[in-house]
């Protein structure tokens, strides 16, 4: 095993970082909506300059397919509404991570975050070292002594690095137990509502208490919501079964993005991986 990390990436959440960052004014060549295809492709650079890792694998969204967490509770990520100049952007992210050299993965079925757990469960059944880039403070619960979590904390250009004493710090709670603590408190985004009339701090007594929501049922606690907070910690816990691509050592191909994104018309990002290149 390479000593360098896997770096795993959230496609999905640094898609829709880089669409809101940057202006709806960026198009390529023929005139199609960029601004996603250059506010991702520029940051996955800027972050693999920064780790240069020995393989990068990104996980995608299938947002046409419903996922069992979908079937199983009917409310959540209800509401989501996306524009068709960001979806069709997103349909072409696949393309440039692949034309980088990087692997990807997109399954019907299957969330980002569910390739992102089995990537980071592989490396560290291997023996090495995951870097995972997401926004979504959920793969809070990927932190360990060999994985961090590294952060987008403003636009596309700054980085904050969670490992376990930051998941402490800010949750009071273990990385493991995040999938608890937010069938707990609840999750505002999935449209999970959580246990009545429990908040962080009282979500986090709980763990403190009993280790894990499990515990707390059997002991009697929530007997009432116990079924649903099975559900919700369910689905709030990633399916590290997702079927991966192989995560072998790569080489990162930039002349074959770089050709790709002239084809585009998108040249100043084009110029960049032909610097890169050479």
């Amino acid at each position: 095993m390479s000593p360098r990390p896997l770096l795993v990436v959230d496609g999905d959440s640094l898609a829709h970082r880089a669409f809101h960052a940057l202006p709806s004014s960026i198009r390529d060549g023929a005139g199609r909506p960029a601004n996603m295809i250059v506010g991702f492709g520029n940051m996955l650079v800027t972050v693999w300059d920064s780790v240069r890792p020995r393989a990068t694998v990104v996980g995608f969204d299938t947002l046409t397919v419903p996922t069992y967490r979908h079937e199983a509770f009917a409310a959540y990520q209800s509401g989501r509404e996306f524009p068709p100049e960001l979806t069709e952007q997103l349909d072409r992210l696949p393309e440039l991570v692949g034309a980088m050299g990087f692997a990807w993965g997109k399954a019907p079925g299957y969330e980002a975050d569910d390739f992102l757990g089995a990537a980071v469960a592989t490396e560290e059944a291997a023996g090495g070292e995951a870097i995972v880039l997401t926004s979504d403070r959920d793969m809070f619960q990927l932190v360990s002594e060999r994985t961090t979590v590294l952060q987008p904390t403003k636009g596309v250009s700054e980085m904050t690095r969670v490992g376990p004493d930051e998941v402490r710090e800010r949750y009071d709670v273990e990385p493991e137990q995040v999938p608890d603590f937010i069938a707990l408190r609840g999750d505002p985004s999935g449209k999970l509502p959580g246990a009545r009339g429990v908040g962080p701090k009282k979500a986090a007594a709980v763990l403190h208490q009993y280790g894990t929501l499990e515990a707390a049922l059997e002991a009697g606690r929530f007997a009432s919501e116990a079924e649903d907070l099975r559900l919700f910690r369910r689905i709030a816990t990633v399916d590290a079964s997702a079927p991966l691509p192989p995560l072998t050592d790569q080489i990162p191909t930039w002349s074959e993005a770089s050709s790709l994104l002239r084809d585009w018309g998108i040249g100043r990002l084009s110029d960049r991986l032909a610097a890169l290149a050479s």
